[in-house]
């Protein structure tokens, strides 16, 4: 049964100074980042070694004729789609330039064999200067080779300092769990830091060395998660314990976080499945993937900083109409504030307008709206019926707290309610809250009265939560835009 949240909060877990601290936390390094990164690089570099060769060779590069221009795009496409066929771009290669000099120099030959090769086909080879195009693929691989080699000795400084290491958390502290962080300590540069073990068998943990104390089962696991910043979370058990493996990752599903599974010790010595990049041989299956990580996160937080700012200047006239009216109607202040949980089961402060004659309640209490209460004003009915209510968490967005798509923040008393009822309920806390949501566009919005209504509306919630892409929330905000404004069920 899930436990409430106020406990997970006022739990404490004494841990090692020495395997985590708070005010720490890094930027943790995502292979799928970094592979994006340097694909930009690579192309940024060859555009600018064709262009100042250009500029040596030729004359003056703002006065380019178009078929050297066309020769310079057309390297840097190709060598984008080449280096991928040639690996050049997987996490191993960017932090081994020397290893993978034979890589990236075949890749810039097949480039230049394939530009020459298109030139020839179409009678265009004597348009190029020979000595631009051997000097374009001479220096197109030295400016290459060379970033690299920065690049990778800036990124070892960082992950030396933890300023772009993973905080990883590993459950369980057997045979597999020993074998697994001798490899994860042993490489170099390391960028995975070990900030935590837990075990909930006792006769486990001689197999550790006293290096990484025990600190809790499963229980104390997702407080810590919750409490600290984790990346990664790997389960490290004997593979022949299948059932309760399976519980344990059904529990695991609630964290924002990787979750990965451990291969049982044969795996170790055979290891022949690549695990996740950042975790280079250690042979591991990744069956949680958290889709606001690395560049979705990034996406995330330029869509809602963006498009809240723009909603909140073209909804300003409407945002003024809608005070004065409350403040002419009834007393009290114009916005209402609540405490919700938001992104990890973290208290936030949600702004609505106020709907309701202002009175002093309880903050530990919250009663849901219903048909015809007497409670709301003339002007809050208009405002929930309309959804308009809901426009000042524009600011909650804009402040990061919220977001435009998410799950629907519950209040504090529902939510503890609701997560002793429902299995798996704070997997919807795995994302920041939303104005609105996949959820509400499917009709689970308003009222719930039963709670068959609130797991449709968990269900719902998790979907997205794990399922997340730009162009879902984009089809929700439209789906907002045609069903979510005005809805029989909002009272």
């Amino acid at each position: 049964m899930a436990r409430k949240p106020e406990e997970m909060n006022k739990a404490e877990i004494i841990v090692p100074k020495h395997t985590y601290s708070s005010s720490k936390t890094g930027y943790p390094l995502s292979s799928t980042v970094l592979s994006g990164l340097f694909s930009f690089l690579d192309i940024f570099f060859l555009f600018l070694a064709g262009v100042g060769t250009y500029k040596f060779v030729v004359g003056d590069p703002y006065l380019m004729r178009e078929i050297y221009l066309f020769a310079i795009c057309f390297i840097c496409l190709s060598y984008f789609f080449v280096g991928r066929f040639a690996g050049i771009y997987a996490f191993s290669s960017i932090l081994s330039p020397f290893m993978n000099f034979s890589r990236l120099a075949v890749t810039c030959g097949t480039t230049f064999m394939l530009l020459l090769a298109v030139a020839f086909s179409i009678k265009i080879s004597d348009s190029f200067s020979r000595v631009w195009m051997y000097g374009f693929m001479v220096s197109s691989f030295s400016m290459v080779f060379a970033y690299r080699i920065i690049g990778f000795i800036t990124i070892t400084a960082l992950a030396n300092r933890g300023i772009c290491t993973r905080n990883v958390v590993i459950f369980g502290a057997g045979e597999q769990a020993k074998r697994l962080l001798e490899q994860l300590t042993q490489r170099k540069p390391n960028f995975n830091r070990i900030v935590g073990v837990f075990d909930d068998r006792q006769t486990r943990t001689s197999a550790l060395a006293s290096d990484y104390p025990i600190l809790g089962n499963i229980r104390d696991l997702k407080k810590f998660v919750r409490n600290n910043k984790v990346d990664d979370i790997i389960v490290a058990l004997p593979w022949n314990a299948d059932d309760r493996q399976v519980s344990i990752v059904q529990q695991l599903r609630e964290l924002p976080a990787h979750v990965h599974l451990v291969s049982d010790l044969v795996g170790f010595r055979f290891p022949n499945k690549p695990s996740p990049n950042h975790f280079g041989s250690v042979p591991m299956i990744e069956v949680i993937d958290s889709p606001l990580s690395g560049w979705g996160s990034m996406l995330k937080w330029l869509e809602d900083r963006i498009l809240s700012g723009i909603l909140l200047l073209l909804f300003m006239p409407v945002l003024l109409c809608i005070a004065v009216a409350i403040k002419l109607e009834s007393k009290g202040p114009v916005l209402f504030k609540q405490k919700r949980f938001g992104y990890n089961n973290k208290i936030f402060e949600i702004y609505k307008f106020r709907s309701m004659y202002f009175e002093k309640i309880p903050d530990h209490v919250t009663k849901q709206a219903t048909k015809d209460d007497p409670r709301i004003t003339k002007v809050g009915k208009f405002i929930r019926r309309t959804s308009l209510d809901e426009l000042p968490q524009l600011l909650n967005v804009f402040l990061g707290s919220m977001s435009l798509v998410g799950p629907r923040p519950h209040a504090v008393d529902h939510n503890e309610e609701y997560s002793e009822l429902i299995d798996g309920y704070f997997a919807r806390h795995k994302v920041k809250p939303g104005i609105t949501g996949w959820a509400q566009v499917n009709g689970f919005r308003g009222e719930t009265d039963t709670l068959q209504k609130m797991e449709s509306r968990v269900e719902h919630d998790t979907y997205y939560c794990e399922n997340w892409s730009l162009l879902f929330d984009f089809q929700i905000l439209v789906m907002t835009a045609f069903v979510g404004f005005i809805n029989k069920n909002a009272y």
